[in-house]
């Protein structure tokens, strides 16, 4: 499917590029994904990367390139990224609408067709 995407919100661009220049990764892509694991069974992983895998799709948004391998963006298609800021500090936040279930700490998720492999909490 061609239409799938994941969306970098504006304000969550400014702090990845920040942080792309704090650890001197200006030049690589980065790449967002999900693996098993987690409390509910699925968890997401967002990392600085240098080389694009052949079945990866790549967006632009925002001056940053995303790279997303289909298994994952079978499961994030529509996931909005953002980060929010509060007092009591910030971080990112990952709108999933194919998420049906999560973990009370927020970082685990499951979907109607994905279970993953839920571990302990």
């Amino acid at each position: 499917m061609s239409d799938q995407t994941v969306t970098i919100t504006e304000s969550a661009a400014l702090h990845i590029k920040d942080m792309m220049k704090e650890h001197e990764e200006e030049d690589a892509f980065l790449r967002i994904s999900v693996k098993g694991g987690g409390c509910s069974g699925l968890s997401y992983g967002m990392g600085f990367e240098h080389e694009k895998g052949e079945l990866d799709k790549e967006f632009v948004q925002h001056g940053i390139t995303v790279l997303v391998d289909q298994e994952s963006l079978d499961i994030m298609n529509g996931t909005v990224v953002d980060f929010k800021q509060s007092m009591m500090g910030g971080g990112f936040t990952i709108d999933n609408p194919n998420a049906i279930a999560s973990c009370g700490c927020g970082s685990s998720f499951r979907t109607a067709k994905n279970t993953g492999t839920p571990e302990e909490c």
